[in-house]
């Protein structure tokens, strides 16, 4: 047996690349474009980890996965066990290792993060996931004897998911009651196949239905249910029903044939298989058509690259920000110009025009940056007097979502925030009303998987503590605003 590398020997070693589909190939296809690390790679890349006494790292991970145990289990090989200490605090670790913003949290975190070679922490989180998964091991959890409590998670997202997971092990009964005719909320929905395959999805979810999660679906909890009745069969429940209000540019033209909103458009080719020819539920034929996207965050880069893949002649994303103040992921960005992607910065769209009530072209303002706003980032405005036009035939909106008036429309007691979101407390996730908890995007507005869960691990803590104690501590509850 070879010594173990010192860590000056491991400072030295190169950040593993991750495999990918080649860009040509992919740009027409919707399978996954990551491909994951071999068994060498994942060991030479955990060796990387200099094993810091105090792991930044965890600090930066929502869910606090032990970052560096798993991380040296890999680098010695014992996979199966990397998996264990994984899904202690996270149940659904294929998932994250594939769209969590890692770079912006736990590889932010790390202290080779200075030299901008951080551990790749999201793709071994990915490939112990998959291998294990690939292998057929399963992970056994204690299993408390049942508390008699029974807890109601309305929504199937990563933020209800990760509430749900907590509790079944804990031993209370856990509904999850999701809207739409699967589980998994943005997770199939809103992220592509091509990043975030749904057979991945399906087999995380099986995993929690395997722990004792029942899954209720076409459930609409504020039309098929209201609060008060789940309330009433229920000794508490956590709100999870995300932030799936599309927001709109307010601007002429909106109505036109052609102009979607990213929600309608992802849900229709991700969970309703639009790209399929005979599908009954289909978006505008984009073959050799000129697409636009508004927005600059991931969202926006899904639907260029989903656009790009349903056989458009152009894509062009249209940002009123200059690159840097992109809030999408690096890497989807890259993807995104690999695949054939055009970026067009700091213009932002006046009007939406088109003939017999259908698209054909956008005006453009061009902006500059000013003085930065409430995000800290540079405020754009508008320089006079200059506006182009430009050929449109379809466009997709991704400039944001808010709180769905659906379900908050039936309970009028329960607290606001200025903006729409569920008021709570933000370290117990408790509401304005006893025994009801809320977290992830209804909370927070558009936000990651990960801090969805985040939250809901948070949720799921102060909702045990709910039913150990009966007491509801006003103290650490929302107020209404």
């Amino acid at each position: 047996m070879s010594a173990p590398l010192t860590k000056r020997e491991r400072m030295k070693l190169e950040r593993v690349a991750m495999r990918e589909r080649n860009a040509d190939e992919r740009a027409r296809s919707f399978d996954e474009v990551n491909l994951g690390f071999t068994a060498e790679m994942a060991k030479l890349e955990a060796m990387r980890c200099l094993e810091c006494k105090q792991p930044k790292c965890i600090d930066g991970c929502p869910v606090g996965i032990e970052i560096d145990k798993f991380l040296r289990l890999v680098a010695d090989g014992q996979i199966g066990a990397a998996a264990e200490v994984i899904q202690r605090d996270n149940l659904l670790p294929a998932i994250c290792g594939r769209v969590c913003p890692q770079e912006k949290q736990c590889e932010g975190a790390c202290v080779l993060a200075k030299k901008e070679r951080p551990i790749a922490i999201g793709h071994l989180e990915r490939y112990v996931a998959d291998y294990v998964r690939n292998e057929g091991f399963e992970y056994v959890a204690e299993t408390p004897a049942p508390t008699g409590k029974r807890v109601a998670v309305v929504g199937s997202g990563p933020a209800g998911l990760a509430c749900a997971g907590d509790l079944i092990q804990s031993g209370h009964e856990v509904t999850v009651y999701e809207a739409l005719h699967e589980p998994g909320g943005v997770l199939v929905y809103g992220i592509p196949q091509f990043r975030l395959p749904k057979e991945i999805v399906s087999a995380e979810i099986a995993g929690l239905e395997t722990l004792g999660v029942r899954f209720e679906m076409n459930a609409i909890v504020g039309r098929t249910y209201t609060l008060d009745e789940l309330l009433a069969s229920n000794d508490a429940i956590f709100i999870a029903v995300g932030a799936g209000l599309p927001r709109f540019l307010e601007i002429p033209g909106e109505n036109l044939i052609g102009v979607y909103s990213a929600n309608e458009f992802l849900t229709r080719v991700n969970l309703m298989k639009a790209y399929l020819a005979d599908n009954d539920t289909p978006v505008l034929d984009i073959k050799g058509k000129r697409v636009v996207v508004f927005g600059g965050g991931n969202t926006a880069m899904d639907g260029a690259r989903t656009a790009q893949r349903l056989g458009a002649k152009k894509v062009r994303v249209l940002y009123r920000r200059t690159e840097e103040e992109m809030p999408a992921r690096r890497e989807e960005v890259r993807h995104a110009r690999e695949e054939g992607v055009q970026f067009d910065f700091l213009v932002s769209p006046t009007e939406l025009f088109g003939n017999d009530g259908v698209l054909t072209g956008v005006a453009l303002q061009a902006m500059e940056l000013g003085e930065p706003d409430e995000s800290g980032r540079r405020r754009p405005q508008p320089i006079a007097g200059s506006v182009k036009a430009i050929d449109a035939d379809l466009a997709v909106v991704a400039i944001g979502n808010g709180p769905n008036p659906l379900l908050l429309a039936t309970v009028p007691d329960l607290g606001r925030t200025r903006w729409g979101t569920i008021a709570v407390d933000e370290e117990t996730g408790r509401t304005s009303m006893p025994g009801i908890f809320a977290g992830g995007d209804i909370v927070t507005g558009g936000a990651t998987v990960i801090l969805a869960m985040g939250a809901g691990r948070t949720a799921a803590a102060s909702i045990e503590d709910w039913l150990t104690s009966g007491e509801w501590d006003t103290t650490a509850s929302a107020s209404v605003e």
